[in-house]
């Protein structure tokens, strides 16, 4: 492993003008990370990846890098670009074993984090990193979000979740309250009640959006979200229909084939698939196939009915009269997308929402109520992992910003 990235971080041409850099959502200085390791000063390259993106480890792992960084590498453009992935998996893994600092001195201001996803990770770190008593409160029986409950093992393993919890949480003084849910038995008003300064909702996008057709509340039929949060617990059949082709799509897919299925396939509305080139590659070389220009019309208990599409003159996709076709399944998943859930702006006073429920904020994540930030795909739906770290970013200095200049309090 350790040769092979030598290997890709000798390739490196660290360019004077980095277009890998700015093709990074949060702005990694990969040449200075690559001539770090390059001068065997692997705990500063992995200090400085640490201190620009908190989740460095697991974008490493599932960040979209074909259209990124290694998208705009210029080695790429007439070759094969440098794999940085690779070196940032290897440096930061290697580097968090070696994280051991505690917390730093409170400040002794209150900070809650409601959801444990890519948004709320990442706030509570640079948080913590200013002196911030910081509590997560999330829903799940363990931290992590979409991370934990939305990518598959074999993309992101489990166990860097668990070490992220034991360097980044515990080791800093970060509160975490499982199996709880804010805008229930706890509400927003009543953490602002017990001393919190500053809230962040980091909820996600947990409410599966649906196709709108007959059929769909059939036993045989799964949404997308509900199956890669505990698939073990579905039995699928050995014929599965998956509607859908995003990345999501992509992982129940690969998911359903390593839980047994025997013929899996996606079908799409268009010609062409919204995953990233990489993960449709790798579904096609693990067995998915693949139906295009098919749009569902009616689920049934033993398959579904698709039309033929077309695009009209408009751009928009139209059904073909008449090309109606059954395709027999045993089960079939549903996998376009996801929502907000309501939960706590129907429990909480003055945060407006917009479409598709989802939260209103300006660019710095301040909602419409005072003390009360959002980021991530709660705000602007169902994005990247690293799309939700570089926007919290923001919010977190805006927090930051905010909590410093409310009164002092005295005694």
């Amino acid at each position: 492993m350790a040769l092979h990235v030598m290997d890709e971080a000798n390739r490196c041409l660290q360019c004077k003008n980095p277009r890998c850099r700015t093709g990074c959502p949060i702005n990694t200085n990969i040449p200075e990370a690559i001539r770090l390791l390059r001068e065997n000063k692997l705990n500063e390259a992995g200090k400085m990846l640490f201190l620009n993106n908190p989740l460095t480890t697991v974008c490493s792992l599932v960040c979209n890098h074909e259209n990124q960084c290694e998208g705009h590498c210029v080695l790429g453009i007439k070759g094969s670009p440098v794999h940085f992935s690779t070196i940032e998996n290897y440096i930061s893994e290697t580097y968090a074993n070696q994280m051991t600092e505690g917390p730093k001195p409170s400040n002794g201001i209150k900070v809650a984090i409601v959801g444990s996803g890519p948004a709320g990770l990442t706030i509570a770190v640079i948080l913590a990193r200013y002196g911030y008593d910081v509590t997560i409160f999330d829903i799940h029986d363990k931290i992590g979000g979409v991370l934990r409950y939305g990518i598959p093992e074999f993309r992101l393993p489990k166990s860097v979740l668990d070490d992220f919890e034991y360097r980044h949480l515990r080791l800093k003084g970060i509160k975490v309250r499982p199996n709880t849910t804010i805008g229930t038995s706890i509400t927003i008003d009543d953490l602002f009640r017990d001393g919190y300064k500053a809230i962040f909702v980091g909820t996600g996008t947990w409410r599966p959006k649906t196709l709108g057709i007959k059929g769909e509340s059939l036993g045989n039929v799964h949404f997308a979200i509900d199956y890669l949060a505990s698939p073990d617990v579905y039995h699928l059949g050995n014929n599965v229909i998956v509607i859908g082709v995003g990345n999501a799509a992509m992982d129940v897919a690969r998911t359903a084939i390593r839980k047994g299925s025997r013929h899996v396939t996606c079908f799409a509305r268009r010609d062409t698939v919204s995953a990233s080139q990489y993960e449709f590659s790798y579904a096609k070389l693990e067995g998915v196939n693949f139906e295009f220009n098919k749009s569902p019309i009616e689920i049934k208990d033993d398959g579904v009915i698709f039309a033929d599409t077309t695009v009209n003159e408009d751009g928009k996709v139209v059904v073909v009269e008449g090309s109606e076709k059954f395709y027999p399944s045993d089960s079939v998943i549903v996998s376009v997308s996801q929502g907000a859930m309501n939960r706590i702006v129907s429990t909480t006073k003055g945060l407006e929402v917009g479409k598709g429920g989802l939260l209103v904020a300006d660019e710095h994540g301040q909602t419409t109520r005072p003390g009360v930030f959002t980021s991530g795909d709660v705000v602007s739906g169902a994005k990247t992992v690293v799309e939700a770290v570089a926007a919290s970013k923001v919010t977190a200095e805006a927090m930051h910003e905010y909590l410093q200049s409310l009164p002092k309090e005295e005694g």
